[in-house]
């Protein structure tokens, strides 16, 4: 079953259990897995990979918009989108750890030699694909700068 079958499914599951937050959260990723069946042009499926490019998208929007709401004080708000967050990670790869990223980033400074900020390009580069999906770009980034003196 695809990604996109399985968030269907679950939506009709969420629908007959009268989950009406969890409803309202896969009905947005099936409109937002829609939109980009249009924008790209497929006629069949989404494939897994898109799927799961959108739901981090997804996932970062809602992480944002916490962040603001929770700047702003509005609490209420902040805790809406951290709820549709958690249901929108329960369709990602489980997320890196620090140690895990750590090594990651170590392996590829070692790997492509750099030693300075200006070779921080090339390691996130390199980095990134590895990582996808399982750890967010400004956090990758900021432990590349770290490991490379910036």
């Amino acid at each position: 079953m695809s990604l996109s079958d399985q968030i269907q499914s679950d939506l009709t599951t969420a629908m007959k259990a009268r989950d009406t937050e969890r409803v309202a959260t896969l009905r947005m990723i099936v409109a937002a897995i829609k939109n980009l069946r249009v924008a790209v042009g497929h006629s069949g499926e989404v494939t897994d990979t898109e799927t799961q490019s959108l739901l981090t998208r997804e996932a970062k929007k809602r992480n944002e918009a916490a962040d603001a709401y929770a700047n702003a004080g509005r609490e209420d708000l902040a805790g809406k989108e951290r709820r549709e967050l958690a249901i929108v990670r329960t369709y990602l790869p489980e997320q890196l750890g620090e140690d895990e990223l750590a090594a990651i980033v170590d392996e590829v400074v070692a790997e492509t030699g750099a030693s300075s900020p200006s070779d921080l390009g090339r390691v996130m580069s390199s980095v990134m694909p590895r990582v996808r999906g399982r750890a967010d770009g400004k956090q990758v980034s900021a432990l590349v700068r770290h490991r490379l003196g910036a």
